[in-house]
């Protein structure tokens, strides 16, 4: 048994109905990248049709105030897998494609409560959370050591990092796969290799331009973040990214149909660069960014329709959302700005990715159970935190005291018989300036950091006032009421600062 640190969870709310013999469905977390609320059609959207998730939405809870823990990629990641927010630890911001590994083998994962409950585990996608033991000291030609088996997953078949950083390979079980050991890889973040070309320093090379940063080694005619060299063979396609990958992840659920399986399925799609299959390019009428959101969906029914063949369907729980909200210009000139039209990406909701306002982290999330959770929409106040928890309980799971520390109990509310949900959500944005929300108010604490970003577009929420939004009237946070309810914010403040504290919370006044 792993070592876990004693650390005292928040108290969750008694569970209801589910004392009897724990189930064992196959479990499957369809985990889109930078995919906002409004991008998908079951959510709202006009301008762009994703039938796939509609579908699954159909059958079964689409939430409308589902939450990742953090707007930006890796700590919204770490805080999914670990259950702990990932603004209690250091080095959890966005990873580096040389980072270390962020969680460390020493720490209770989703995969090893899934371990215990007897399934086998598979994470297939994007990771970004680092790999082997400390940054900047991999050698991308042997074992990586510690992966992704250290932290209770059976088989890998990863993006090393994300799209936009080096290097650009899959790692499968630690290896970089179908690399030549005659053409070994070499990484930097710090200089380039000699003689290696750049987009900074060679944009007649670029086939895509960045629009801001992503201006050093060229892979595919795309300038990225970081350097490196050598490795040809291994090299991703990347407008094969999402093939490769969606092929995995079935070849996973057709090698494990006859026994229980867990697969963490981390798409590409919607990350920058956006680089569609011909099957796909130019049919959306939004360019690259509104294609490959046809890619996801087609994603999306692959892997059902491979659950209905080999008859798994009505046993499977498969749960989509997204990593944090979007984000149109994340740093290539690929027309998503131009083309954008009426899509609204977030939704109805302010911000975006990187953002404290809503559409930083109030994600697209379904639930589907078929003929175990009704189908309907659900207003309750969810985060992906609680998967580990609330999946935990379901499968008759005792995890070690300490373990998910921020994780609690919601089966319920992911289930669609409770519509209340969490009584308070911590919000962290990529400032790490954090928030508190409600089923009724959302608490924004006085942060450092420029309220706009321009490069992106977006803003921010930093500001050095406190901001009090009403979420029963006012979605958009179009009105900060704190001067007008200084004791709603005196409280959630106080709030904030206890479960900062790490001391077991107390249900608000």
């Amino acid at each position: 048994m792993k070592s876990i640190p004693l650390i005292l969870p928040l108290v969750a709310l008694p569970l209801s109905g589910y004392a009897e013999k724990p189930q064992t469905p196959n479990v499957i977390f369809i985990y889109a990248d930078d995919i906002g609320y409004g991008d998908l059609s079951c959510n709202g959207a006009k301008t762009i049709s994703t039938p796939h998730v509609e579908r699954l939405a159909a059958e079964g809870v689409r939430f409308t105030n589902a939450h990742s823990a953090a707007a930006t990629s890796t700590p919204a990641r770490y805080a999914m897998l670990t259950g702990e927010y990932a603004w209690r630890r250091q080095g959890t911001g966005i990873a580096d494609g040389d980072a270390g590994m962020i969680i460390r083998p020493e720490r209770y994962t989703l995969a090893d409560m899934f371990h215990e409950a007897g399934y086998v585990t598979g994470a297939i996608g994007k990771w970004h959370l680092g790999l082997g033991d400390k940054k900047g000291t991999q050698d991308w030609n042997k074992q990586l050591s510690p992966n992704l088996s250290d932290i209770g997953f059976d088989y890998s078949y990863i993006m090393a990092a994300t799209g936009d950083r080096v290097p650009c390979v899959f790692v499968e079980n630690g290896l970089v796969a179908n690399l030549d050991p005659n053409d070994p890889i070499y990484v930097s973040y710090q200089k380039n290799f000699p003689g290696e070309p750049t987009g900074k320093n060679n944009p007649e090379l670029l086939t895509m331009h960045p629009s801001h940063g992503h201006n050093q080694s060229i892979v595919n005619g795309i300038s990225r973040i970081g350097f490196m060299k050598g490795g040809k063979s291994a090299l991703w396609k990347d407008d094969q990214i999402a093939e490769e990958l969606t092929s995995k992840a079935l070849a996973f659920i057709e090698q494990h149909k006859d026994q229980p399986f867990f697969l963490y399925f981390a798409t590409q799609d919607a990350h920058v660069p956006r680089v569609p299959n011909e099957r796909f390019a130019g049919k959306s009428g939004m360019g690259p960014r509104g294609d490959v959101l046809l890619q996801f969906d087609w994603s999306v029914g692959e892997v059902m329709a491979t659950l209905k063949r080999l008859g798994l369907d009505k046993n499977t729980i498969v749960i989509l959302s997204s990593d944090n909200g979007p984000v149109v210009d994340d740093g290539y000139k690929d027309g998503a700005v131009e083309l954008l039209g009426d899509h609204k990406p977030g939704g109805p909701f302010r911000g975006g990715k990187y953002s404290s306002y809503e559409a930083g982290t109030r994600v697209p999330c379904i639930l589907r159970w078929s003929g175990r959770v009704e189908p309907s929409v659900s207003d309750a106040l969810v985060c992906q935190l609680d998967w580990i928890a609330s999946l935990a309980s379901l499968l008759g799971v005792k995890m070690p005291t300490g373990a998910a520390p921020d994780s609690e109990n919601y089966l319920d509310a992911w289930l669609g018989k409770d519509r209340q949900g969490r009584p308070c959500l911590v919000e962290q944005n990529a400032q790490n300036n954090l928030s508190i929300i409600t089923n009724e108010w959302k608490y924004i604490e006085p942060g450092k950091g420029a309220a706009f970003n321009h490069n992106v577009g977006i803003e921010t929420g930093n500001s050095p006032e406190p901001q009090l939004y009403n979420m029963r009237n006012d979605w958009g946070e179009k009105e900060n009421v704190a001067e007008k309810y200084p004791e709603v914010v005196k409280n959630l403040a106080a709030k904030l600062a206890e479960i900062k504290d790490g001391r077991v919370a107390l249900p608000l006044e």
